[in-house]
């Protein structure tokens, strides 16, 4: 029987967990990983997608309990991206899930018109989630070659330098190469794939990449715009094999907007007034 995708408030729990195993703070991808060990989650459940997005439906849920977490008061986020507990103290064994979710919406209730019949349990991440799908739709709408120059792109934009597309038929699905510089002393040479598709990749692939490496490098980088399979991950650090890094969809439209390739960030200015300043007068 097929297992099903967790719902969001069933990943509550798990999450807070996760980020108690991780020593109090995460990042998405390793209060993600944790959550998967927890609830031993098989494959063919992180491979199923959100919607056209290339963001799997786990990492979808996992954002909305990430949010109510917050929205509860257990956790916060920082613009880094990390998320910790507010408190490394709390009892997690004894929260209850539904009563999280049931609080979280009736504070939303509270705070709206009553006459709108729209109110829907709010996510934090709604905006978020929103711009990532409209980039990953707009990179798997990209040619081929355009997606190839847009990794290009990227990578000297972090830091690499003479980094060439080299792809063409017969060459093992090497697609570029590149030189990374490390604190502007160390360097060494990395070919690279790009592979622009929703599908997940997979251990055989990986294999097939590292066999299009031999004698030509000892590093590897996989770029994605869709997701790898947990056997795909563990072959790309398998021990004894030229190591080769990935970056899936999710981190890849993270980081365009750190570099603010095809991304706009409009800032809005708040304004509070200090009634203790006036006070002082």
């Amino acid at each position: 029987m097929a297992v099903p995708v967790p719902t969001f408030d069933a990943m509550l729990i798990p999450t807070l967990q996760a980020l108690s195993n991780l020593g109090g703070s995460g990042t998405v991808q390793e209060i993600y990983e944790q959550v998967v060990q927890i609830l031993n989650l098989p494959d063919q459940v992180l491979e199923i997608t959100h919607g056209t997005t290339s963001t799997s439906e786990v990492e979808y849920r996992l954002g909305w309990s990430r949010t109510y977490l917050k929205k509860y008061g257990l956790l916060e986020n920082s613009a880094r991206g990390v998320w910790s507990l507010l408190s490394t103290a709390a009892d997690f064994e004894h929260l209850d899930s539904q009563e999280i979710v049931k609080s979280v919406r009736e504070s939303k209730k509270s705070n709206v018109d009553p006459s709108d019949s729209k109110i829907e349990a709010i996510d934090e991440n709604s905006e978020e989630l929103e711009w990532h799908q409209q980039l990953h739709k707009m990179l798997l709408a990209l040619e081929p070659a355009a997606f190839e120059r847009l990794v290009q792109r990227l990578l000297r934009e972090s830091g690499f330098i003479q980094v060439q597309i080299t792809g063409k038929s017969g060459d093992g699905g090497i697609d570029g190469v590149g030189i990374a510089r490390i604190n502007g002393f160390l360097s060494f040479h990395v070919l690279f794939q790009c592979k622009r598709y929703q599908g997940s990749v997979t251990a055989g692939q990986i294999r097939d990449f590292r066999g299009a490496m031999q004698g030509r490098t000892d590093k590897g980088l996989f770029v994605t715009t869709g997701t790898f399979t947990r056997d795909a991950a563990k072959e790309a650090t398998r021990d004894g094999a030229p190591p080769i890094d990935l970056i899936d969809g999710e981190q890849l439209v993270e980081r365009l907007k750190e570099l603010r390739l095809g991304v706009k960030i409009t800032m809005i200015e708040s304004v509070e007034i200090d009634n203790a300043w006036f006070e002082k007068i």
